[in-house]
């Protein structure tokens, strides 16, 4: 029964990020480099390529000894399929039964030691965070950003359903 929570998490946390870079997809580029007047810090652009950027790496930490992990960046253009794989080797990772992080620690580039179970929150975490910044700043900018709570993915999945009465 874990299992099927940590995957719906996952899974949120994937269409969550697939739906916010789609929401500023089109935007232009004055609107992603625009520097907004509140507490987020950096663009959209930035905040996105981070986001993206980061999820490859928390996924690379959880299965790449450090001298293979990738640290190289990622074009805007390649936003949306980048997230997608790494999204889904994660989605891929908490679903593989036959793999024990139990009691694996694992290192990190600046010099940590780090549990497995510590990674996942910050992904969730970390994702969230930022999807919540964009959203914030594409108001700024009078564009509607996506719903994409727990409630929404819910719905898109039939998981949330009213009552008929």
């Amino acid at each position: 029964m874990n299992e099927i929570f940590l995957t719906q998490l996952f899974e949120h946390n994937n269409w969550a990020n697939q739906q916010i870079i789609q929401a500023c997809s089109g935007l232009t580029d004055e609107q992603l480099d625009s520097e907004p007047q509140s507490a987020t810090k950096g663009s959209i652009r930035n905040t996105l390529t981070h986001l993206v950027k980061s999820q490859r790496g928390y996924l690379s930490l959880l299965t790449l000894p450090v001298e293979s992990r990738p640290d190289t960046p990622i074009a805007f253009a390649d936003l949306q399929e980048s997230a997608s794989m790494s999204g889904e080797g994660l989605l891929a990772l908490v679903k593989d039964e036959s793999i024990n992080l139990l009691g694996t620690r694992l290192q990190t580039r600046d010099g940590y030691y780090v549990e497995p179970w510590v990674v996942m929150v910050q992904i969730i975490n970390h994702a969230t965070e930022h999807r919540e910044q964009i959203k914030s700043m594409l108001s700024t900018l009078g564009v509607t950003p996506p719903e994409i709570d727990g409630w929404s993915h819910g719905e898109v999945n039939n998981a949330l359903v009213p009552i008929s009465k």
